[in-house]
């Protein structure tokens, strides 16, 4: 599932302007005396225009033509940026292509008003397909569009089919996350397990934890969430970590001296993954859109749909932010996009990640109220105090930090 200048007319060159030729002629001069006449002077003769227009005429004419040609041919070049623009907007409580954009199967739901948009942008460039200097400078005179360069988006060398691909996993992790956080907020209880999704290169577990391995405890303490393996590590302060995973059924116990990473802190090298189970089954239905930002709202629509009433109460909002199976919302790119999006949309109220506040200041459109976040809590708070009416002005903002 994926997710995005001005110029005159050549003028024509112009050839070298010539004067008319005036015909000269000179009366012959009555002598006195005998018949004779002065002699005529030369006059001299104007150039032909065909001889004058040789030389510098075809010359201006390659000219002009070569400069065009090298004009164009350099607009179509393409340069090493990304372009983003606003996206659409899908209402999480709506549908998609005719499907529920969140279906809940084996729980009671509710029927929800009002819009909890999740907010897109169009990238162009990079693995997307180049874009021209042309394009991009057509982007940086637009104020609704951002230009950044390739390689603060994308590693190098990444397809357009890797870049698909992870942006696939991002949404799905992003949806499980959603469902997580959606029950937590609403203490429904459900199991979560942490599973080595691969390891580091250098890993400090190569050779004693494998992909799949389940984690179970570590130092004697039951892993419930990464936070637990964090604290195990810190506390630890560099010393080997005793570690219990289920691998394929069977309890496999080892000994693991931790690294440290570039910011100083312990870790074993590993990439997991949450895995969860959960009471009742959440489908998410929702074309061509893909990474994590969604999460948010995903939860709020979840929310919305298996708790009694209205969390709107009819009202337009939109927002963005990555979420955690804890609730913790997480910074986005492209929030100024995605708030001109929204407003486009219709939304009056937008949800924004704390961490994006940077971003925010200054990129507000007009008619829209933007309030930041920093958990699920506060997202559902922000909402339920639209719907009842009750003064907005109160809530955190992006220039009240």
């Amino acid at each position: 599932m994926p997710s995005p200048g001005a110029s005159g007319e050549p003028g024509q060159p112009l050839g070298p302007s010539f004067p008319q030729d005036a015909p000269t002629s000179h009366a012959p001069s009555p002598a006195q005396g005998a018949e004779s006449r002065e002699p005529e002077q030369e006059q001299p003769h104007a150039p032909d225009p065909a001889r004058r227009r040789d030389g510098r005429y075809f010359a201006m004419l390659v000219s002009g033509a070569l400069t065009l040609v090298l004009g164009v041919a350099a607009a179509a070049l393409p340069v090493p940026y990304v372009v983003e623009s606003p996206g659409p907007t899908f209402n999480t409580l709506g549908t998609d292509h005719n499907k529920p954009v969140i279906s809940i199967t084996g729980h009671q739901t509710f029927p929800a008003k009002g819009n909890l948009d999740l907010t897109t942008v169009y990238i162009n460039g990079g693995p997307n397909g180049p874009v021209s200097i042309f394009e991009a400078f057509q982007a940086w005179l637009d104020g609704s569009k951002a230009v950044y360069p390739e390689e603060l988006l994308y590693p190098k060398g990444v397809t357009k089919q890797q870049s698909e691909q992870e942006s696939a996993l991002a949404m799905t992790t992003s949806q499980e996350n959603a469902v997580a956080s959606a029950l937590q907020e609403e203490n429904i209880p459900y199991q979560q397990k942490l599973e080595v999704a691969g390891l580091s290169d250098g890993s400090a577990s190569a050779g004693k934890l494998q992909t799949g391995d389940v984690f179970t405890s570590i130092n004697g303490k039951a892993v419930t969430s990464l936070n637990v393996i964090q604290t195990a590590l810190a506390d630890g302060a560099g010393a080997p970590a005793a570690v219990v995973v289920d691998r394929k059924g069977t309890p496999v116990t080892v000994n693991i001296a931790p690294g440290k990473s570039s910011n100083g802190r312990y870790i074993l090298g590993v990439m997991l993954q949450y895995k969860f189970t959960f009471p009742f089954d959440v489908k998410i239905s929702l074309d061509q859109v893909g990474g994590p930002s969604a999460g948010m709202m995903f939860a709020l629509g979840i929310i919305d749909n298996i708790t009694p009433g209205d969390l709107t109460g009819g009202k337009h909002v939109a927002g963005t932010g990555t979420i955690s199976p804890d609730g913790t919302v997480g910074p986005i790119g492209g929030i100024a996009q995605k708030m001109r999006g929204a407003r486009n949309g219709g939304a009056t109220l937008f949800l924004a990640p704390a961490a994006n506040c940077d971003e925010v200041v200054g990129h507000i459109p007009d008619g829209l109220q933007v309030v930041k976040v920093e958990t699920l809590a506060d997202a559902k708070s922000a909402v339920e105090r639209l719907a009842s009416g009750q003064d907005m002005s109160r809530l955190p903002t992006c220039s009240n930090n």
